[in-house]
């Protein structure tokens, strides 16, 4: 394969981990990696935690500075890819540069969702993706002032945490009623609602919001009853939507992200799609899965480069992140778009606990809340699939790796 050219066309985790992987396992081949990014690929979540509040060391880059020259990758970074011509087998690159690739990676990410309100444009809305868009909420935050981050979500809760860490007067609207309310359900929200409150935030829940105010900048958000909470800049956190243009303008399959199958290629042969833009076949849960977290960018880029290389590995790693707010740190396992119940275990009032989510009695996600070293068990569980005892799950005195109960059998 040494005169194989192997495009990525993405310059993030799954990108450059990617890229990684196809040294790692022995393709000798030219590896050329692109991104939009002036910066070399580097790693998100401390975006919204210790490089927001100016704690971390460096730069959160993936891999050191020497890398891609070492691994003799060419690592292309402030370029923009105009387009794919699938059938021809070639990236347009913006200056008029073409690259022929025998096997190409998507892994374009995901943009923030833009809010359509008065007043959105004002100097001090920010969003938060980028190294950039970090170190520009930062700026704000040393300022000091007051916040207003619209979306309660991981972005918004995780932001609005750091900024008060560092004295900021925070406000937290949404439109659900509760922070994080429409990933984890009511009984968490409310969790995370009095993590914020016992730091001094104001939670505003179930409001529409009306206007964004200000003159040469940032002066208010007005709510759709009346209310005009006053902010000297403002977070937009309402999740983020795949970034699928080249692969629609190329003729590939898409429907909420690119389509993939267990292997992560697209409906075009070779031509492959990993991390937030990669709507993927999974083998355990039977139907489609985008998920924008760290680990799926982490493992999805190597194995999307196993399979460029001809492997057949199907993808049915169990979905995984982790947030930390506070003196609050949490990781989350499985994959819960419906529930029957969820059920805790540990002290919840002390936020020392996990929590399951229940669906026919099989545990369909856990969250372990200061609690660690746990989550292998509970992806056990998930992935096993079996009935369990609830009075079991929830005692703290049964061993984690006990429970669940050969199919048909009463729990």
């Amino acid at each position: 394969m040494t005169d194989q050219t192997f495009v990525i066309v993405g310059g993030g985790m799954a990108g450059a981990k990617a890229a990684e992987t196809l040294r790692e396992e022995g393709f000798s081949g030219r590896v050329v990696l692109v991104g939009s990014e002036a910066e070399r690929p580097y790693e998100r979540p401390p975006l919204s935690k210790d490089y927001l509040r100016g704690e971390a060391d460096a730069k959160p880059h993936v891999h050191a500075e020497g890398f891609y020259a070492e691994q003799d990758i060419e690592l292309l970074t402030s370029t923009t890819v105009e387009g794919i011509d699938a059938a021809a087998s070639e990236v347009a690159l913006a200056g008029g540069e073409t690259l022929r690739f025998d096997r190409l990676l998507i892994a374009t990410g995901a943009r923030p969702r833009r809010i359509a309100l008065p007043g959105a444009e004002l100097d001090g809305v920010l969003t938060l993706r980028t190294i950039a868009d970090s170190e520009a909420i930062r700026a704000r935050i040393e300022s000091g002032g007051r916040l207003v981050t619209i979306g309660a979500g991981w972005i918004g809760a995780e932001v609005a945490a750091s900024a008060r860490q560092r004295g900021c007067h925070v406000t937290i609207l949404d439109m659900a009623q509760l922070p994080l309310e429409r990933v984890l359900g009511a009984e968490l929200g409310a969790v995370y609602r009095d993590i914020h409150a016992d730091h001094g935030v104001r939670c505003i829940g179930g409001v529409a919001i009306e206007a964004i105010e200000g003159k040469a900048g940032v002066e208010a958000v007005r709510l759709a009853d009346g209310r005009r909470i006053e902010a000297d800049f403002v977070v937009v956190g309402v999740g983020v939507e795949p970034r699928t243009e080249l692969a629609e303008a190329a003729g590939i399959a898409t429907d909420n992200g690119i389509l993939v199958d267990e292997h992560l290629q697209t409906s075009v042969p070779g031509v492959f799609a990993a991390g937030d833009v990669a709507n993927a076949q999974h083998p355990l849960y039977g139907t489609r899965i985008r998920v924008e977290h760290w680990a799926n960018a982490l493992n999805q880029g190597p194995a999307a480069a196993r399979n460029m290389l001809g492997r057949s590995e199907p993808y049915d790693r169990i979905p995984y992140f982790f947030s930390d707010q506070y003196d609050v740190g949490m990781e989350y396992t499985g994959y819960a778009t419906a529930w029957d119940e969820v059920v805790f275990r540990g002290d919840l009032q002390g936020r020392e606990f996990i929590a399951f989510w229940l669906q026919d009695k099989r545990v369909v996600a856990g969250m372990n809340v200061n609690v660690w070293d746990v989550n292998e068990k509970i992806e056990a569980l998930v992935r096993g699939r079996r009935t369990v005892d609830v009075r079991q799950l929830t005692d703290p005195g049964v061993p984690l790796e006990r429970l669940g109960v050969p199919e048909g059998a009463d729990a």
